[in-house]
């Protein structure tokens, strides 16, 4: 399966370097390149993730990274990456 990432899932990287960036670059660095090759494996198990029935009939589905969830859509033969942020945050 073709993984693809929306416009919003990389604004929230790109929002999570620059909050986490000020305090430490290097740690930054890391949790942005460990979140974006998280999805690397849904290419294998795409349905590993927990399905959000609120969105039903879209199969938009969520798993967690340490912290951060995920979530993404299977549709047809690509994953897309809708979002993602830290669960402390209030979404």
């Amino acid at each position: 399966m073709d993984i693809r990432w929306t416009g919003k899932a990389i604004s929230d990287l790109a929002r999570l370097h620059d909050f986490l960036a000020p305090v430490n670059r290097r740690a930054a660095a890391e949790a942005v390149r460990g979140l974006a090759a998280a999805p690397s494996r849904l290419s294998q198990h795409p349905r590993i993730g927990e399905r959000l029935e609120e969105f039903d009939p879209r199969e938009v589905r969520r798993i967690l990274v340490g912290k951060y969830e995920i979530r993404y859509e299977i549709s047809g033969s690509t994953i897309y990456v809708l979002r993602l942020w830290h669960t402390r945050e209030d979404r």
